[in-house]
């Protein structure tokens, strides 16, 4: 089986701030298209069998910069549905539920279009992704890429590596950054994390 690649997207205003942003449609920073051009070359470097996006423009532009213009939109590998938490920062949720913590809390209902999801419910899709992404290695040595979110990645490892998707909390994620996750004795392991080119 070929290593599976991680791009988390570019550094957004609201990611810049720690606001929960699940599927409110915001851009790039400069700063963060930044980021997506100086993975080029670490991405170039890689044999792809197929590439799979997000649907959210911060996604798609991230692997439109790098160069990734065959990239196939898959609907779930959008980010976790904060619900009542869209656009709200961790502290301010503390505020009024001491000790909240979203793999193991999950988050407080949103209006009927964005209800939120469990952490279960994310790892459940982020397994659906999973089976895609073995699907389409059919066997070959080349490689998977995913272009999505921090959270949604971090849950994804987690099933990958066999773990609950609550333990996502273990692999903090940064933006522009590429990670890849790969096979060890045939058992699924990390192989590298928070990947940034050097200088």
């Amino acid at each position: 089986m070929g290593d599976l690649f991680l791009v988390r997207h570019g550094e957004t205003a609201w990611s810049r701030s720690g606001r929960h942003t699940g599927w409110t449609d915001v851009p790039l920073t400069e700063h963060g298209r930044d980021e997506a051009r100086q993975l080029v070359p670490l991405i170039r470097s890689h044999r792809l069998a197929a590439v799979f996006v997000s649907p959210a423009q911060r996604a798609r532009e991230t692997a439109e910069l790098i160069g990734l213009h065959e990239a196939r939109v898959d609907a779930e590998l959008r980010e976790w549905d904060y619900g009542g938490y869209e656009g709200v920062t961790t502290a301010e949720i503390q505020r009024t539920r001491p000790g909240w913590f979203l793999f193991t809390d999950g988050v407080a209902p949103g209006p009927p279009d964005r209800p939120g999801e469990t952490p279960e419910q994310v790892g459940e899709r982020a397994d659906r992704v999973l089976a895609r992404v073995d699907a389409a290695h059919a066997g070959g040595e080349e490689g998977v890429l995913l272009v999505a979110h921090g959270h949604f990645l971090r849950v994804l490892t987690a099933r990958r590596l066999g773990l609950p998707a609550s333990a996502g909390a273990l692999f903090r994620l940064a933006t522009g950054t590429l990670c890849r996750l790969g096979t060890e004795h045939g058992r699924p392991v990390i192989a590298a994390w928070n990947v940034r080119p050097g200088p």
